[in-house]
């Protein structure tokens, strides 16, 4: 078997997993739960949440994979005794299983991004037909659409940490940030746009509390940094032992926050700029339309108010949203290809293709039975499956790994951690307070448990 890969420096590992977690999550859903969920009351609470809850389980995934160097399923083996090995062995797989469902799903969105973007470069082109057929819903669009991100997704993947990962990664998240800031300024511009600046930056304080939002916002904050299914642990696997482990998962917890904030600066602003153009954007009791019928639907008819410029911002926001999905995909097709790749000793490249081959299967399953399958496999796999997951992720650092060994792992790369704030209150806080919250939200995802 090849020697495993490794990120090439602390800069390379941020922008991987920042990718990773910025994704279709990040500049799609926190926009539109700010939207629905009392503005900036949402954001000052998801950004509470994260440090508070994700940045603990981050830095629960990242030590296992760290710790262990290996795959999502070794690495929680690795620590566990023989009673604890068959749970662990399911833990593993359940991650695996629940990583390559996630990807089924998104696959199909990300199609539809490249679709919406290739459409309006369609339309530049005067090839009105193609642009029709492009971004309409239909079996073999989706399917073509889907078929090319999977390639695209399977190719970055098949070459492995640094000539794959951490090369696209270190090439597309600048440009990503570079698209969101240059969008935000040209959307600030336009009439209507001031309406959904207050929207999003005003809080409306009474509803901090509220329940639905505080859950709203949990589930956002650990969606978003691709908790839950092993992303994170894998690419842990990848981190040198000379880095210092909690100062790197802050900063992706932090670039995450951060991206997530400027894509609120972007999309709500121009929902009330497409309001402003006569263009509707809730429903007739006064609700926020769905989200996807907002990225598909609003948008691009805000894009054609706005004549030929609408066009051009059109072809950007798009590949803005290809980009963000694939620095996403590329991590959640990681956790399967590393297992196969290093449990059955297979080719990168041949385990990358016939992983992502069989998952794309499964996409085009959902595609054929669209409307029994697609929502139910987001609800079963973000909805349940990724706090459950989270939850034994962080019993298993908690109780299972030894505390001594807990200690050494982290103090390499930070010979002084012993000392510091972090060791005193985030082992006992990882083994108490994230499990008890966890188990609260997932008992509130079943309906077992209201507040």
């Amino acid at each position: 078997m090849a020697a495993r890969g490794e990120f090439s420096s602390q800069t390379a590992f941020i922008l991987a997993a920042s990718g990773s977690a910025v994704g279709l999550g990040n500049i799609w859903g926190f926009p539109i739960q700010v939207a629905s969920n009392g503005g900036g009351a949402f954001v000052f609470t998801y950004i509470v949440l994260t440090f508070l809850l994700a940045y603990p389980i981050l830095m629960a995934e990242l030590v296992l994979g760290r710790h262990s160097k290996a795959d999502t399923v070794r690495s929680v083996v690795n620590i566990s005794s023989p009673k604890v090995k068959p749970f662990a062995y399911v833990t593993g797989y359940w991650g695996i299983i629940t990583a390559s469902l996630i990807l089924s799903f998104y696959a199909i969105v990300a199609g539809w991004m490249i679709g919406f973007g290739a459409g309006s470069v369609a339309e530049l082109a005067g090839l009105t037909e193609l642009k029709a057929w492009l971004t309409a819903f239909s079996l073999e669009r989706n399917l073509l659409l889907c078929l090319v991100f999977y390639v695209l997704t399977m190719s970055i993947v098949a070459n492995g940490v640094t000539a794959g990962i951490e090369k696209w990664s270190t090439r597309l998240m600048p440009i990503l940030l570079l698209l969101i800031v240059s969008l935000i300024a040209f959307i600030a511009t336009q009439p209507g746009a001031m309406e959904g600046w207050k929207v999003y930056l005003q809080p409306d304080f009474s509803r901090i509390l509220d329940p639905d939002l505080v859950i709203s916002a949990l589930g956002q904050a650990f969606f978003s940094l691709s908790l839950g299914v092993g992303t994170m642990m894998v690419y842990g696997s990848y981190i040198s032992k000379a880095d210092n482990l909690p100062r790197l998962g802050a900063t992706v917890a932090v670039v995450d926050i951060g991206i997530a904030v400027l894509a609120g600066l972007l999309v709500i602003p121009a929902m009330y700029v497409a309001l402003h153009n006569g263009v509707t954007i809730f429903d007739d009791a006064g609700a926020l339309i769905d989200s996807d019928r907002l990225i598909f639907t609003v948008l691009p008819a805000l894009f054609e108010t706005m004549g030929f410029a609408g066009i051009v911002i059109s072809v950007l926001f798009f590949i803005l949203m290809t980009i963000a999905a694939i620095t996403s995909s590329i991590s959640m097709l990681e956790v399967p290809v590393a297992y196969v790749s290093e449990s059955w000793s297979f080719d990168r490249r041949r385990a990358s293709m016939m992983v992502g081959a069989g998952i794309m299967m499964i996409s085009f399953i959902i595609i054929f039975n669209f409307e029994a399958l697609f929502g139910f496999v987001i609800n079963l796999t973000t909805r349940y499956s990724e706090p459950l997951i989270g939850l034994l992720f962080c019993l298993f650092v908690g109780w299972v790994m030894h505390r001594n060994h807990l200690l050494e792992e982290l103090k390499q790369g930070s010979p002084d951690l012993e000392n510091g704030l972090f060791w005193k209150i985030w082992p006992s806080y990882v083994r108490f307070v994230c499990p008890l919250v966890m188990l609260g939200v997932f008992m509130h995802s079943f309906g077992l448990l209201s507040f």
